[in-house]
């Protein structure tokens, strides 16, 4: 007999009762309030396996201290109609730093995961002093257009991976020299006077993602992101994947061509030397076409370019079997490509991935996509890092219970 369908597992935090676990606990409520817009308390107590009183403690808490907002009463057909919760878009703000090798793209986030304020600024001095200066006063101003909010919760910042390898940059020359080896995120926290949290373009991408675009509705998926050069974000079970040192997901260094061309890593034929914004750009320049954006690439594609179609053509045809590569490794509910390039050309490059090759994803009944385009555009790398301190304050590290008890189960194999 083949195998029923099984839906993609859906799963939501639980809580424990023990008072010594209180501070995980207001992250459960918190989250669970999140995902679902509003909810009574006994809603809450439901969802999270805690019990009336203990939820009933920490939603006044969290009221007193700004992150709930009480909204008034369910209407019922019947009894006593519940007082309903919400998170409190007011209840605080993080901020959201992409340092590029040109640029600081800065972002302020509310609660409700509205953007307040965005700033991009050049970054003409990339030494850590220079950087310490220009995101200090990108922080100052980006707070001032929002209003000068009382509560950062803090700030994420995205740096150019991978970290802490010896002799391997990202795309070119270091674009952030005298970064080797420093302290990072103490660095940057003592200039903004704010907790920092580090990460990597693609697993903010991934993260941003995941709570802005196509992944709100996701817990398993991976996201190929064209930033500096061609990067992974991971998310499982709704948690970005990092590995041990933050440098989980450089696909880009993946070799993909025998003796191909020499990348910046130290080796040859790696998949970012052929599939990423700068391999495009490479590519654009030899046809003429020197200093090519964002929108003047979509301006080509939209004109039928034959460098770019023929770029599509290529990288297309590298980037499909580490789609499959990734399927059977991660089994995801699908594969997001997002980051500097144009949409129109991202759909191109999908297309032109068709048909992919077979993999663990080959399911007849499975109704998303096997690889789509994001729904964030080319902020999402600020919107992730933006979100990070939201999921330190908000998301608990915990492990989860599955709402669909056999699927798990049935789905192996």
């Amino acid at each position: 007999m083949p195998n029923r369908p099984v839906p993609p597992s859906r799963s939501v935090a639980v809580g424990t009762n023990p008072e010594r676990t209180r501070s995980h606990n207001r992250r459960v409520v918190l989250e669970t309030v999140r995902q679902h817009g509003q909810l009574g308390r006994s809603d809450i107590a439901v969802l999270t396996k805690l019990t009336a009183q203990a939820v009933s403690n920490i939603v006044a808490e969290l009221v007193e201290e700004g992150f709930l907002t009480e909204l008034g009463r369910r209407r019922t057909a019947r009894g006593q109609p519940p007082v309903e919760f919400a998170v409190n878009p007011e209840g605080g703000m993080t901020a959201g730093m992409e340092i590029a090798a040109d640029h600081v793209t800065t972002v302020l986030v509310d609660l409700a995961g509205r953007i307040r304020a965005q700033r991009i600024a050049p970054l003409a001095d990339t030494t850590v002093a220079g950087v310490q200066k220009t995101a200090a006063a990108e922080l100052v101003a980006v707070r001032r257009e929002a209003g000068l909010p009382e509560r950062l919760l803090g700030c994420g910042v995205v740096m150019p991976g991978p970290f802490e390898i010896e002799g391997m940059n990202s795309v070119g020359t270091s674009p952030l020299p005298g970064w080797a080896g420093q302290d990072a995120a103490q660095l940057l926290q003592d200039a903004l006077n704010t907790p920092v949290v580090i990460e990597n373009d693609a697993n903010a991408a991934a993260v941003g993602e995941h709570l802005h675009g196509l992944g709100r509705n996701l817990r398993h998926f991976c996201q190929i992101y064209f930033g500096a050069g061609l990067g992974l974000g991971v998310i499982v079970a709704g948690q970005p994947y990092r590995g041990a040192f933050g440098n989980a997901g450089e696909i880009g260094h993946i070799p993909v061509v025998l003796d191909g061309r020499a990348c910046a890593c130290g080796g040859h034929g790696c998949l970012e030397r052929y599939a990423s914004f700068h391999a495009l750009a490479e590519t654009l320049r030899e046809a003429g076409l020197v200093g090519a954006g964002p929108e003047e690439v979509a301006r080509l594609h939209a004109q039928g370019h034959p460098a770019l179609a023929g770029w599509i053509a290529e990288a297309a045809g590298l980037l499909a079997p580490v789609v499959t590569m990734l399927e059977n490794l991660f089994d995801p509910e699908t594969v997001i490509l997002g980051g500097e390039m144009p949409d129109t050309v991202i759909d191109a490059l999908i297309a032109a991935m068709a048909p992919l090759p077979i993999s663990v994803a080959n399911r007849p009944w499975r109704t998303i996509p096997r690889v789509q385009r994001g729904g964030t555009g080319r902020l999402t790398a600020a919107l992730g890092a933006a979100a990070l301190p939201l999921l330190d304050t908000m998301t608990p590290k915990l492990d989860r219970v599955s709402l669909i008890p056999d699927a798990s189960a049935s789905a192996s194999g």
